[in-house]
């Protein structure tokens, strides 16, 4: 990890009440003397170009200014998030020390080069299990939602043709290998056109 693009608060930069290149305290400062290559912007559209090159993002933010940073960012490329923790950051950030945020790890301005070094290296193995999680999470989300597609399906098979659900579900496999779909895909089919039918009687039962 040797390519850091730093995320700033664009008020301030805006305002010009932070000028990080003056700041001994800077993270581009400090990463930089650590021998890293560091990029840093504080709006989205200059982001989106220097995240490219970027191993990790460190976030100069209060952590009200993270989730949705880290959203964007994520949107962008898949990679480790990093609060960078000030004097300034830690202080805009009091009311939402409980808030559950989407980061890898910490750095302070204060951290010696191989506590640096260290530091980034965790933050790294954090992200690759926050990856895992989340991908876990997502086959776990679309294996209910297809569950729950199957189950309508059978439902409706039951009712239409009055068989038990063993029965609806060994009629949705054969169709499946006869189309040569997915299980789910033709259990949802079989639910749209269902609703469509559904939705025309009701149409055509309601007085003129």
């Amino acid at each position: 990890m040797r390519s850091l693009l730093v995320i700033h608060n664009q008020k301030l930069a805006r305002e010009g009440r932070f000028l990080p290149e003056s700041d001994s305290l800077s993270p581009e400062r400090i990463l930089r003397s650590n021998g890293y290559i560091v990029t840093c912007t504080s709006n989205q559209e200059q982001a989106r170009q220097l995240i490219i090159d970027a191993d990790a993002s460190i976030l100069h933010l209060s952590i009200d200014e993270v989730k949705p940073w880290g959203t964007f960012l994520m949107q962008l490329k898949a990679l480790p998030l990093i609060w960078w923790c000030d004097e300034r950051s830690a202080s805009q950030s009091l009311e939402a020390c409980e808030d559950d945020m989407m980061l890898d790890g910490m750095l302070t301005p204060f951290m010696k080069g191989y506590e640096l070094h260290w530091a980034l290296h965790f933050s790294s193995k954090q992200f690759v299990e926050r990856q895992q999680w989340y991908n876990e999470r997502e086959q776990l989300l679309s294996r209910i939602e297809e569950r729950k597609w199957i189950d309508m399906a059978k439902s409706i098979l039951c009712e239409i043709k009055s068989i038990t659900e063993s029965e609806a579900y060994d009629i949705l496999r054969k169709q499946a290998m006869n189309e040569r779909k997915r299980l789910v895909d033709v259990a949802t089919s079989i639910v749209k056109v269902y609703q469509l039918l559904q939705a025309g009687k009701e149409s055509g039962a309601k007085p003129k």
